[in-house]
């Protein structure tokens, strides 16, 4: 719930709420535990490589649709981009995740999530030709922010199969 909701709180401020949050949501954690929580959601809000999904015009649970050809056929997509960023340099998104436990290494994300970001990625290309899209899973129970490379994306991409 705090990596929805502080992204609209502005930075200054989001520390401090996401204490207050836990204090009023986690009474039955201890005073330590609500700590290490608020230190985890701010690395993932303040990580350089994503930093944008969180800042001013960015936004949260962005429905998109659109075609893209797979295996010679096209293809329908709908879906929902948890954040979305579009910036002077690169088209930013990211899912958030609950899969416990969270996957350390790509090896480990289950396959439909990949193919759900490269998806999501193909059908953006198509809007924004001229721009870089990068791709991100966050998982919440860690939290922890998994880049997900071009090379990844295209393979997730070229193993679905035609409907």
């Amino acid at each position: 719930r705090l990596l929805q909701a502080l992204p609209e709180t502005p930075p200054a401020r989001r520390r401090r709420a996401a204490e207050d949050y836990l204090a009023r949501a986690g009474t039955k954690l201890a005073a330590e535990e609500r700590g290490k929580i608020a230190e985890q959601v701010m690395r993932v809000l303040e990580d350089a490589r994503f930093s944008e999904l969180y800042g001013p015009g960015s936004r949260a649970e962005v429905p998109i649709v659109g075609r893209v050809l797979i295996g010679g056929e096209m293809r329908r997509v709908t879906g929902q981009i948890d954040r979305l960023a579009v910036t002077q340099t690169c088209v930013l998104i990211a899912d958030f995740k609950t899969y416990r436990p969270a996957p350390r290494r790509i090896a480990e994300v289950p396959p439909g999530y990949l193919r759900q970001l490269a998806l999501y990625r193909a059908v953006l290309a198509k809007l924004y030709p001229d721009k870089p899209l990068r791709a991100a899973l966050i998982w919440t129970e860690v939290p922890d922010l998994m880049e997900l490379s071009p090379e990844v994306l295209d393979a997730a991409l070229a193993g679905i199969t035609p409907a």
